[in-house]
């Protein structure tokens, strides 16, 4: 009997150890999973967990003002890559209409081109019966409004490029003022209280300088865009002038 006693109980010592084992084992294996799984996070999943952090409200009125500005920025460049024109053909178009068919001509090589200066140039040669001087000002005139145009939007694009940081701020100090909260309401400056509160302050204004710095970086190649399409229709409107005082001739 104390033979039978002796071997079971050292059979439940030896299970007792292997299960023990088994459940280590096991531990270990779970938290290398959560390890890998964790390293294994996208760009696209890390962006997603920050936002939920950083708090619906704020972080959502910044992603508005994102999706805002990206809307005007791409409806600008599409507007604009459309109304670039080769000046220095449409302008040897014309002179070769003046010289074969005319005024007639040459509106109708206007009417059949795209584009600011192609209208400008229209407006001009509407005019050229009335002497090249008021067609000159019909030039002239008809820029400014092909220039307001051109620039229509810009500045909703620059007001989100401001708004964006300014509610990024704003969120960082709603936020501060919820961590200190925090603080108070569980009467402890405990490290893990106050740096929860403070990174979740500081992700609004993170996001609102990245917005920022995507729209700024629209922003100034639209505003490059427009100052090319101008000078183009300056020059453009200097030639046309020249062609029109010699044809009159």
């Amino acid at each position: 009997m104390k033979k039978l006693l002796t071997i079971l109980a050292i059979t439940g010592l030896l299970f007792l150890g292997t299960v023990q084992s088994s459940h280590a084992l096991t531990t270990v294996q779970t938290e290398q999973a959560d390890e890998a799984a964790a390293e294994s996070k996208t760009f696209h999943q890390i962006l997603k967990q920050r936002f939920i952090e950083g708090g619906p409200f704020f972080m959502g009125i910044v992603l508005i003002t994102l999706i805002l500005g990206l809307a005007i920025a791409i409806e600008r460049i599409i507007y604009l890559n459309l109304a670039s024109t080769n000046t220095k053909k449409l302008v040897s178009n014309i002179d070769e209409a003046l010289s074969s068919g005319g005024v007639e001509a040459a509106k109708e090589v206007c009417r059949n081109t795209k584009g600011p200066v192609a209208s400008i140039f229209y407006q001009g040669l509407d005019r050229m019966d009335e002497g090249v001087d008021q067609a000159e000002k019909a030039v002239v005139s008809y820029g400014g409004v092909q220039m307001g145009l051109l620039e229509k939007n810009i500045s909703w694009l620059s007001l989100f490029i401001a708004l964006a940081p300014m509610l990024g701020f704003m969120g960082t100090v709603i936020g501060m003022i919820g961590a200190f909260d925090a603080i108070a309401a569980a009467n402890d400056i405990s490290p893990g209280v106050v740096a929860t509160g403070i990174k979740v302050a500081l992700l609004t204004t993170v996001f609102g300088l990245i917005v920022a710095i995507i729209l700024q970086i629209f922003y100034n190649y639209i505003i490059s865009k427009v100052d090319s399409i101008v000078n183009s229709m300056e020059d453009a409107s200097i030639s046309l002038i020249d062609l029109l005082i010699r044809h009159k001739k």
